[in-house]
């Protein structure tokens, strides 16, 4: 009989199911699976079999948003209203997947540029690159599954999907309904376990040609470090993502976009707001507006539509976060707001100038808590976002064009929001931590290009 993973409500702890978890003969059986199905050419599903399958996931979900929903915030802790957001993206993600496959092809290769080369045709094809082992998070528990399982249907890949084992319910009912809509199983199945030795056979199994890891730094980068020779990864990781206020931008209107940024989903965002440099002249005025609407947010049990903030995942979290600001406060840092609501939630809090070697200055607190420091010269304040080891997204906040385009050309990100907040994110758009954040480019588009391979096919003419 299988050993059973308990899954509980991030809010209170309350049970909701319990999840048989598998073990290594379960995953050496769906490793030869999905290899058989990989090496079995006349047995891919054919490109328009693969639309009509993601198109009609894509429906049966949009019919089930509501039961998706309430599921993310009880087993992840989102706000309702957020996670009916992201049953909305996950919906639109298994479209753009679909859509994508009509514009996945290959190209002309030039001949007869040289003597050598004259008398030929070539051009280059897609392949899929084979089997994908893609391990997932729990923050958005639906829609990064959408994000690692939809590319790899609409490429061909055969895929294993591990998702947390905080959250595995949204992936597992995701999962069937890709078998509802027509999937074959071989093409896409889930290993629930929280044995990270397991996971780690999934991701560095030789039969394995892709891996798609989201999850914390020290867990990716080391497994890349043992991956086999010639596979192929992409890694998402976090980071402490910066925003510069300029002293031109209209606070009145930049309040709510950062609010939202810092405390969507209790900054459980690899892209979060988390260290905020605003100039000197209008920083009294700016925390004090800042401080007056992160106090307004309700905060409490994620199934009630009026919650804006919910729990951190695991109470160890709520734990690590209450110390990290203490260590600030403790060194001089000043506090605005904060304190437990439970063992499981936290007050969402302000840290006014907290050592540069804190805690909360140096690494990601993924956690309902943002860092305000003054500056006086943008260009320092740059040199301090662009400091720490990790870069992802970042922001900058101002009405003059100058000095947003200077932040924008000198902060260190793959992606930098003028006059927005540094969470903001399309699914169709190119998604890439740099540094130690990560390795790779996601979004769907360029998930589906790193799971394929170019074949070029070269003719040469006769007579």
């Amino acid at each position: 009989m299988s050993r059973l993973i308990q899954v509980v409500q991030a809010f209170d702890r309350a049970p909701i199911a319990e999840v048989p978890a598998d073990d290594a003969a379960a995953l050496e059986r769906k490793l030869a699976a999905a290899t058989r199905a990989m090496r079995d050419r006349d047995g891919w599903p054919k490109p328009h079999r693969r639309i009509a399958i993601l198109r009609r996931a894509a429906e049966l979900l949009e019919e089930r948003q509501a039961r998706f929903a309430l599921l993310i915030a009880r087993e992840g802790g989102k706000p309702l209203t957020d996670a009916t957001v992201e049953v909305v993206r996950a919906v639109d993600g298994l479209r753009n997947a679909a859509d994508e496959i009509r514009n996945f092809a290959g190209k002309e290769i030039p001949m007869g540029l040289t003597p050598a080369s004259d008398g030929r045709w070539a051009f280059t094809t897609k392949e899929p690159i084979g089997v994908v082992a893609a391990i997932s998070a729990f923050n958005h528990p639906l829609n990064l599954i959408v994000h690692q399982v939809a590319p790899a249907v609409a490429v061909g890949c055969p895929v294993i999907v591990k998702p947390a084992t905080t959250t595995p319910l949204s992936c597992l009912e995701l999962v069937a309904l890709l078998r509802e809509a027509g999937l074959d199983e071989p093409w896409c199945q889930t290993l629930v376990t929280d044995d990270n030795a397991l996971a780690e056979a999934l991701a560095t199994d030789p039969r394995v040609a892709f891996l798609s890891f989201i999850g914390s730094a020290r867990v990716g980068w080391h497994l890349r470090s043992k991956l086999p020779p010639g596979t192929r990864c992409a890694l998402e990781h976090g980071g402490a993502a910066p925003v510069i206020v300029d002293r031109s931008a209209a606070i009145e209107r930049i309040i709510e976009p950062i609010a939202k940024g810092g405390y969507y989903h209790a900054g459980q965002v690899c892209v979060s707001v988390q260290r905020i440099f605003v100039h000197a002249e209008i920083l009294d005025a700016f925390t004090e507006r800042f401080a007056a609407r992160v106090a307004q947010l309700r905060v409490g049990d994620p199934i009630l539509p009026e919650t804006e903030v919910g729990p951190l995942i695991l109470p160890r979290e709520t734990e690590r976060v209450a110390s990290w600001i203490e260590e600030a406060t403790a060194r001089g840092a000043r506090l605005l707001g904060g304190g437990r609501l439970s063992e499981t939630t936290l007050v969402p809090g302000i840290v006014l100038d907290p050592p540069a070697d804190a805690k909360l200055s140096q690494l990601e607190v993924f956690g309902p808590v943002t860092c305000i420091y003054g500056f006086t010269e943008m260009d320092a304040a740059i040199g301090i976002a662009n400091s720490l080891p990790h870069a992802f997204q970042a922001a900058v906040f101002s009405r003059d064009i100058g000095p947003a385009l200077r932040a924008a050309q000198r902060l260190d990100a793959s992606a930098v929001m003028i006059n927005d907040h540094t969470a903001f994110r399309t699914d169709w758009m190119p998604f890439a931590g740099r540094r130690h954040s990560g390795y790779g480019v996601g979004g769907i588009p360029w998930t589906m290009e790193e799971m394929a391979e170019d074949k070029m096919i070269v003719l040469r003419q006769e007579g």
